[in-house]
């Protein structure tokens, strides 16, 4: 039964968490000692945003290496009215672009140090493979 039950469970595709609480994120990479991955994004409008989750963001690649070695977190601005957050969420999304994107670029990704030093930008949608995209990170 257990071998059953550990067949099934392979088969459901991993998903990553991507933190919505910058806070809670930075301090679990302090603590797993882990660098930080923050993505401004237009989840219902900004097409190179759709693009960049889909080809990179949800790439078996960037998940593997993700999994074991980034704390990840989307700030989402969407504009639809189906789509809208939380207050306290865009309140925290605002809060988290005055102080690392104040410009409003979309999509906009940082990795960071565990201690929210910016290490690397990527402005708008880094036009590469998701294995160049996942080495850049690593050599950083």
């Amino acid at each position: 039964m257990k071998l059953l039950l550990i067949f099934f469970l392979g088969l459901i595709p991993s998903t990553l968490i991507w933190n919505e609480n910058f806070n809670e994120a930075q301090q679990q990479a302090k603590n797993t000692h882990k660098q930080l991955l923050i993505n401004f994004s237009g989840s219902d409008w900004c097409g190179p945003c759709i693009r960049l989750r889909k080809e990179i963001l949800e790439s078996e690649v960037f998940e593997a290496y993700a999994k074991e070695n980034l704390v990840l977190v989307r700030a989402d601005f969407p504009r639809q009215k189906k789509n809208q957050l939380p207050a306290a969420q865009v309140k925290q999304n605002e809060s988290l672009a005055e102080q690392y994107n104040p410009e409003g670029k979309f999509p906009y990704t940082l990795l960071l140090d565990e201690n929210g030093k910016v290490i690397k930008t990527w402005d708008g949608y880094p036009n590469e493979p998701a294995d160049k995209f996942v080495s850049e990170i690593k050599t950083r």
